[in-house]
């Protein structure tokens, strides 16, 4: 059985809560081994959070280097980019120059080889992978029922969404497997009866693909948390 979650009372907590958690792990990250390898989640739920987070005091930037859980199909200035997202929110105003931010270049026509690309840059194991949840169970762009989720091979390849932009490209899942630490973050009563399967229900990640990071830490706000059943 995971361990509880952390469950803030509204949004603003959530972030507050997050951001916390983030930048205490970067730092236990750089005193461990001089850097952190720190892959960002994209969407809107996490947004605010790299926010507070480019506030947070005393966070060794100096040894971070950024990477991404996935990417959609589109060039990194398009709103959709989740590299745009994580510029205008955490990396501009963290000031980490552009050599240690490393976007996946999913607008690249051949997906598989970008693909490729990313997973050499990829470090073997990340110190610290931030996940989101679809109100489908997805994380990353790990779709129930996609063969991705069977993939013991590659740990970077090109996926498809179910909505566009379709053409993606994501970790896989070994890369979950492998993270030092990892949290989810989601938010909303939306998300309620999907986090309660997850955290609670029979283990099914090809049904729900958050459950690879089931047993990471889960931050998430107090609508969220209200189909889980107390222990």
């Amino acid at each position: 059985m995971p361990s509880d979650p952390i469950v803030a009372a509204d949004l603003d907590e959530l972030a507050r809560l997050a951001a916390a958690w983030m930048a205490e792990e970067i730092r236990q990250a750089v005193a461990r081994g001089g850097r952190c390898a720190f892959a960002l989640s994209g969407g809107s739920t996490p947004r605010p959070a790299y926010e507070r987070l480019a506030l947070e005091p005393a966070v060794p930037w100096h040894g971070v280097e950024v990477y991404f859980g996935d990417e959609r199909a589109v060039p990194p200035t398009d709103p959709e980019s989740n590299y745009r997202m994580a510029r205008e929110a955490l990396l501009d105003r963290a000031g980490l120059p552009a050599g240690r931010v490393h976007p996946m270049e999913a607008d690249d026509p051949d997906l598989e080889a970008a693909a490729a690309r990313y997973e050499s840059l990829l470090p073997e194991r990340l110190d610290v992978l931030v996940l989101g949840m679809g109100p489908d169970g997805h994380t990353a762009s790990l779709f129930p029922g996609s063969p991705l989720l069977r993939e013991t091979r590659r740990r970077v390849a090109p996926a498809r969404g179910p909505v566009p932009p379709i053409h993606r490209l994501t970790i896989t899942p070994s890369v979950i497997a492998a993270a030092r630490r990892v949290a989810v973050i989601t938010a909303g009563a939306v998300k309620a009866p999907v986090v309660a399967q997850v955290r609670q229900g029979p283990w099914r990640p090809e049904e729900l693909p958050v459950q690879l990071a089931r047993d990471g830490t889960w931050i998430i706000d107090r609508a969220a948390a209200s189909a889980l059943a107390s222990r």
